[in-house]
């Protein structure tokens, strides 16, 4: 793939990972994405544009994980669209839609866990897009991109008309009228309405009614077109292009499917006076299971290995736990092992330098959900993310000791078993504080949420006493 990024001094030449001609001016709005665009583009909209994308994206695995029917969710894809991808000129639209796609497209293409995540995500998008757009919008993109899915003609349509009412009656639908929209199409292309003998089929061909078929086999289409350009570009992305782009795009691109979109926890809470004496019982109410887990382990073993130290510590730190009670909490911790001065020469430091008081004095920011899935503990060490790194026997016991209810459980392995780990981390919330979770993509999240819901439930209670 080729596409020119352009630094502020403007770049000249075919040079860049992503070319070709663009496409997407097709008349449609949509896009196959099969060509990259030969645009030029400045570094701060190449990462902006797919910083935008994906929030639509997130959106997108959030709402699908509620179950909402499908015209709910076709209302807030398209609202999740207009928000972020909304440019100052209309006329931009179309090139932040196609550049913004290509970015992901090399930021997801990496890993085939990255991969599958991108072409579920992308393909909802197309879905929601598609189903949205007008019947002549439809017709167009499918003549453009030559899919095998032609209209039928009034003259056909009045020749198919009984049998296609035939089919209609045996599954207590609707009798097509001469506005219905039907579309003729290879029947290897329906193989399950085939089966379950859901389609009308004659000369090789079946005949799907625009309504109830024609957006999957159109997605299916987008699917498996995508995947395989998913797996030419991790080719090339990992053969010449990351080498190539080491020092310009590469940090960009390689920081993209693990970024933070959400609110910035670097700073302690001002708001919050937290000491070491409050974290037990914090932990026990308002902790997410990432970080009850460490802290319990910390408690049992009086000692984390480096990942854990820096993942707890840096959510102590964005709770609120100020400098001095973290050195104390900490030192208090190790020495029950390794003594007082052994401490204070071995592990001091790195507390210091996590609050910006050593080294390049960078005031480091808590890890992410997505940070802290896409990590990899080794044997003895306890960070990460429970729903993605434990095994199935030892995260249902683990959550039964938040006392979830076994229902509760359930859900949460199911989404578990669908790699919607933050989403079971939301599920575990919703169960455990009785009311509906905001989304979770960050641990201090998760704990500003809860703080919130607690102390809610106070004032309530206050307010009845009085």
């Amino acid at each position: 793939m080729d596409f020119r990024v352009a630094t502020s001094k403007r770049l000249s030449g075919d040079g860049g990972p992503l070319g070709g001609s663009i496409v997407a001016d097709t008349g449609s709005r949509l896009s196959l994405y099969e060509t990259a665009p030969n645009v030029e583009v400045s570094l701060e909209e190449f990462e902006q544009f797919a910083l935008d994308r994906l929030r639509v994206l997130k959106g997108i695995e959030e709402v699908r994980a509620r179950r909402k029917r499908l015209e709910e969710l076709d209302t807030v894809v398209i609202d999740l669209w207009r928000k972020h991808m909304r440019t100052p000129n209309a006329a931009d639209l179309n090139k932040k839609d196609v550049v913004s796609h290509f970015v992901l497209r090399l930021a997801y293409c990496r890993t085939e866990e990255l991969r599958r995540w991108f072409l579920a995500m992308e393909s909802a998008l197309f879905r929601h897009r598609f189903r949205c757009e007008s019947s002549d919008s439809q017709r167009k993109l499918m003549d453009d991109y030559k899919l095998p899915f032609k209209a039928i003609s009034v003259a056909e349509f009045e020749v198919l008309k009984d049998k296609l009412g035939q089919v209609c009656r045996s599954l207590n639908q609707p009798l097509p009228t001469a506005d219905s929209a039907y579309y003729k199409v290879p029947f290897e292309e329906v193989p399950d309405l085939v089966a379950n003998r859901k389609i009308l089929l004659g000369g090789g061909h079946a005949f799907v009614p625009r309504e109830q078929q024609l957006a999957l086999l159109v997605v299916g289409q987008f699917r498996t077109r995508l995947s395989k350009a998913l797996v030419l570009t991790n080719r090339k992305w990992t053969s010449v292009c990351a080498e190539d782009e080491k020092d310009r795009l590469a940090p960009i691109v390689e920081s993209l499917s693990t970024r933070y979109l959400g609110a910035d926890y670097t700073q302690p809470d001002s708001k919050r006076d937290i000491s070491s004496k409050d974290l037990d019982n914090l932990a026990k109410t308002s902790f997410p299971l990432c970080m009850h887990h460490l802290f319990k382990k910390l408690r049992e073993d009086h000692h984390l290995r480096h990942g854990g130290r820096q993942q707890l510590g840096l959510f102590l730190k964005g709770i609120g736990l100020k400098l001095e009670d973290a050195l104390a909490f900490w030192k208090n911790e190790f020495s029950h092992k390794i003594g007082p001065d052994k401490f204070d020469k071995e592990y001091a430091y790195n507390v210091r330098h996590n609050y910006g008081k050593e080294g390049k004095k960078t005031d480091y920011t808590p890890y992410s959900c997505v940070r802290i899935i896409m990590s990899t503990p080794g044997v003895g060490d306890h960070h990460g993310c429970p729903y993605r790194h434990f095994s199935e026997e030892n995260l249902r016991a683990t959550l039964g000791t938040l006392r979830l209810s076994t229902p509760a459980v359930a859900e949460v392995l199911e989404k578990v078993r669908s790699h919607h780990y933050q989403l079971a981390c939301a599920t575990a919330f919703e169960a455990i504080h009785g009311s509906p979770s905001e989304g979770i993509n960050h641990p201090n999240q998760y704990f500003d949420q809860s703080q919130k819901l607690l102390q809610s439930v106070k004032s309530s209670e206050v307010s009845a006493a009085n």
